[in-house]
C-alpha cells in the first residue's frame, strides 16, 4: 500500500485495493466525472463561473469609476451600492456549482481523507452523506426563493430609490434558483457515484 503523500489543500492519496484491477483517486472528497449528465454539469457550471468572473471584473471597474468620481470630481456613480449590494448574493451562487465540481468547498478533509484511505466503504458513506445534505440544503434554498421570485416578477419588485436608480430583484432570485439547481444536480451526481463505489479527480486539483 502506498503511504498517503500531504500535497497541501488539495491532498491527494491513491490506493490500489487488494482484488481490485484499477487504483483508486481521491482528492478533497470529490467524485468522478465522466457520461452526459457530467458533461452537461460541467459546460453549465463553466459557463456560469465566467459570468461570475466577468460580472465581478465589472464591479471592480464600476467601484473604482465611483470612488473617482466621488473623490475627484464631486460626482458619484448613482447605483453602484445597490448593484454591488445585489451583486455579492448573486456571484456566490454563479460560482457555487463549479466550485463544488472542483471540489473546493470549505471543509475540513484530514480526517474523511485518511478515512477514504483506509476504510473506502466507510469514506465513501460519509461522503455520500455529505453530498446528500448538500442537496438537501439546495433544496431548500430553491424552495424558499421560488416565492420570492414569483412576487418579484409580479409585482415589479426593485432595489435602489425610485426617481434615482432601480433595478429589478428577480434577476438575482433567478440567479440564485439557477445556481442552486446546478450545484444540486452536481451534488446528487457525487452522491451517485459514492454509492456505486467509484471516485477520482475532480476536474482541476489546483
Amino acid at each position: 500500500r502506498d503511504q498517503p503523500r500531504s500535497r497541501g489543500l488539495g491532498d491527494v492519496y491513491k490506493r490500489q485495493n487488494p482484488g481490485t484491477p484499477r487504483t483508486v483517486e481521491t482528492i478533497e472528497g470529490a467524485s468522478p466525472t465522466g457520461g452526459a449528465l457530467s458533461r452537461s454539469l460541467f459546460w453549465c457550471s463553466s459557463v456560469l463561473n465566467a459570468v461570475g468572473s466577468v460580472w465581478i471584473f465589472v464591479l471592480m471597474i464600476l467601484i473604482n469609476c465611483d470612488a473617482f468620481g466621488r473623490t475627484f470630481l464631486n460626482h458619484p456613480i448613482e447605483g453602484v451600492i445597490e448593484l454591488v449590494e445585489m451583486s455579492i448574493v448573486a456571484i456566490v451562487f454563479l460560482q457555487l456549482s463549479d466550485a463544488t465540481r472542483r471540489g473546493r468547498l470549505t471543509r475540513s478533509d484530514g480526517l474523511f481523507s485518511r478515512i477514504l484511505l483506509r476504510k473506502p466503504a466507510i469514506g465513501r458513506t460519509m461522503g455520500a452523506l455529505f453530498d446528500l445534505l448538500g442537496i438537501l440544503f439546495m433544496a431548500i434554498i430553491i424552495y424558499g426563493t421560488l416565492p420570492l421570485l414569483t412576487e418579484a416578477v409580479d409585482e415589479s419588485l426593485y432595489f435602489g430609490t425610485e426617481g434615482v436608480f432601480t433595478a429589478p430583484r428577480w434577476p438575482v432570485y433567478f440567479v440564485i434558483i439557477l445556481g442552486g439547481f446546478i450545484t444540486l444536480m452536481q451534488f446528487a451526481t457525487f452522491t451517485h457515484r459514492y454509492i456505486c463505489g467509484g471516485y477520482q479527480l475532480p476536474e482541476q486539483s489546483s
